[in-house]
């Protein structure tokens, strides 16, 4: 099987390590927030998220005065990711021990409203429920009842600034009556949409935690290597699912929603003809509810079907909960379910069916086979799609397209994700030869990759400037005896000076008490804040507004000038997407490239950086890290990054 793309790992087992607590590395760096009444926690899958909060909530309970924690998550067989947990045994004061009658995601045949109510009154401390038990509970009980408790939200994009989103709305009451504490996990906080998860408002209250997927897949024990692949098919899709599925391998099958164009409109008959591509079906396990399959190549498999929504149902998930071994099950083929929070370690290949128009489905799809395991050195994440009827340069274009949003969101990024609109071959979904308009969504308008840009005050010298002077500041700014000179004859004075020396300039002379970081700080404010209230806040660098680094910059996908697409591989009923392999090294170009677009740099000052650059590659046998958390080694990152950026635009005309 060709990957689409290829990422290989350092296998460091820095994330997998833990503290004198027994914490590992994401989660002791969301410990160190603990304090924060209002907590986001951006990380990818198998970081660890869920013990996180286990971590964080006992605190709160035992030192901040909080007397309950709620854990909502999206759906049932997620719930069993919050189970009562021995954390003493690595070292940590207490244990996460969850009385079995208040987790309603386990709990059958009770009100689940009824039962979160009994719980508020209870002497209990901790309950688990769905978002959907949680919204109802909340249209009941008011705000105010949830005053001293945390609501931990797991996956939190589930949330949107829409008002017409339930879960946003409750989010938005509990912060406006002030009195709870919020901890909001996500491996995925971005959208396929142009509607963001919180508001700017809302989001600002957040402390923020972030851990990459790099930085979590980089310090594995055991996988080596992430691949994804676009395989596209004529035909119908159960007749070429075969080539690309291999019975020896641990994996997710997702089949289409019954409503999509892929979809045969026939869920149980798509099952079926699965299992007799896998092989013989020798019966059922009446313990667990898995079919017990014979494969073409003479092996027994142990096959779990979630698509199937009868009673039998409730004892396979049931089953797979208690998975403790990597040869409990094999195959599972799901529906709706096992795409977020599902958590089985020894998924190899995440297998979809149908184009995914969602990023933040894709993202959280892959994450179902990221988890570290013995004996598992690789994972695949695969698309199925219908051939789209257009030309191969425009299908190529899109899938690259495809690719950098995939890649940009796997080191956290926020990404609204490319559409595309095309319709598939003439039969490629109909038996008659008809054409079928599929579920991808193309436009020309540009794609999209949202960029926070400025850094909130670190200190509350720079904070109380900013809620107090600003306006002030921006007045002395203006009437800069250099900058008025400047904005009066723009062909003569670079915006990049009067962006990092001017402005500077005054900031420094008007409060010398201040950080060469905090004047940083206060400058990025001040322009945002100008270019925010300017009505040619749009115009380009002719109406002289291009050196303002905004808050929020869209950027054009299509301006990361990275060509991952190797070759057209045509085959008997499908084809794939080849492309070169994306390693680390590929990734941090990724990064640094990212990076490029919204870096406010001046070739005097990008040139001034270099020896320091030089030095520091030296000093330390690497060069400096965008992520760094010192000002100068970053800025120095970034120095490099614009250097590069300049030295490509200068050779593509070669």
């Amino acid at each position: 099987m060709t990957d689409f793309v290829k990422v290989e790992y350092a296998q460091t087992g820095k994330s997998q390590s833990t503290n004198n607590l027994g914490m590992r590395a994401m989660q002791s760096r969301a410990f160190d927030s603990r304090n924060s009444q209002y907590l986001l926690i951006k990380a990818p899958p198998a970081s660890g998220k869920s013990m996180a909060l286990m971590y964080i909530g006992l605190d709160k309970l035992a030192n901040q005065g909080v007397k309950k924690v709620i854990v909502a998550v999206p759906e049932r067989s997620i719930g069993s990711s919050f189970k009562s947990t021995k954390l003493s045994e690595g070292g940590f004061f207490a244990d996460w021990e969850v009385n079995p009658k208040w987790n309603l995601t386990d709990a059958g045949g009770v009100r689940k409203t009824q039962a979160f109510s009994d719980f508020m009154s209870s002497k209990d401390m901790i309950l688990i429920c769905t978002h959907a038990t949680f919204r109802f509970a909340f249209d009941e009980l008011g705000a105010k009842a949830f005053a001293n408790t945390l609501v931990a939200i797991d996956e939190f994009h589930h949330v949107s600034a829409d008002e017409n989103n339930r879960l946003g709305e409750v989010v938005r009451a509990l912060m406006l009556e002030g009195n709870s504490h919020i901890l909001a996990m996500t491996g995925s906080y971005f959208r396929g949409d142009t509607t963001p998860v919180l508001s700017p408002e809302d989001e600002a209250k957040f402390t923020k935690v972030t851990y990459t997927y790099y930085e979590q897949l980089n310090g594995y024990k055991n996988l080596k290597t992430l691949g994804i692949g676009y395989h596209f098919y004529r035909g119908r899709y159960i007749d070429a699912i075969e080539e690309i599925l291999d019975s020896k391998l641990k994996t997710i099958i997702h089949i289409p929603n019954v409503n999509s164009a892929a979809s045969t409109a026939d869920k149980y008959d798509e099952t079926d003809r699965i299992l007799d591509h896998i092989g013989e079906v020798l019966g059922k396990d009446h313990k667990t509810g898995f079919y017990t399959v014979k494969t073409k190549q003479g092996d027994i498999i142990k096959v779990a079907d979630l698509v199937d929504d009868s009673s039998d149902r409730e004892l396979v998930m049931s089953s797979l909960r208690d998975i403790k071994g990597r040869d409990d099950v094999d195959i599972i083929i799901a529906l709706g379910m096992a795409k977020e929070g599902f958590d089985w370690i020894w998924c190899e290949h995440a297998l979809t069916v149908g184009y995914r128009g969602s990023l933040t489905e894709i993202i959280q799809i892959i994450g179902r086979a990221t988890r570290d395991a013995p004996g598992k050195s690789h994972a695949q994440f695969t698309n199925l799609i219908a051939e789209p009827d257009t030309s191969e340069d425009r299908v190529t274009n899109a899938v690259n397209n495809m690719l950098k949003a995939i890649a940009c969101s796997l080191l956290m990024e926020q990404v609204l994700a490319p559409n595309f609109k095309f319709k598939s071959k003439k039969d490629a979904d109909e038996l008659d030869g008809s054409r079928r308009k599929i579920d991808i969504d193309y436009t020309d308008s540009a794609s999209t990759i949202a960029i926070n840009g400025f850094a909130e005050p670190s200190t509350p010298r720079t904070k109380l400037i900013l809620e107090n002077d600003l306006n002030d500041l921006s007045a002395a700014i203006y009437q800069d005896e250099t900058i008025l000179r400047a904005a009066m004859n723009p062909e003569e004075y670079a915006p990049e000076v009067v962006n990092q020396v001017y402005i500077p300039r005054v900031i420094e002379k008007k409060y010398p008490d201040l950080s060469s970081e905090e004047v940083e700080e206060i400058r990025q404010a001040v322009v945002a804040n100008a270019v925010m209230k300017s009505p040619a806040a749009s115009m380009d660098s002719n109406g002289n507004i291009n050196f303002v680094r905004m808050a929020e910059k869209l950027i054009n996908i299509e301006e990361l000038n990275i060509d991952l697409i190797d070759s057209i591989n045509p085959f008997q009923r499908a084809y794939e997407i080849m492309s070169k392999a994306v390693t680390a090294d590929v990734l941090k170009s990724i990064h640094s490239a990212i990076t490029s677009t919204r870096i406010s740099m001046s070739e005097e000052e990008a040139v001034s950086l270099f020896p320091r650059i030089q030095q520091f590659k030296r000093d330390h046998g690497v060069e400096p890290s965008l992520t760094s958390s010192n000002p100068m080694e970053k800025r120095m990152a970034e120095a490099l990054a614009w250097i590069r950026e300049a030295k490509r635009k200068k050779m593509a005309p070669q």
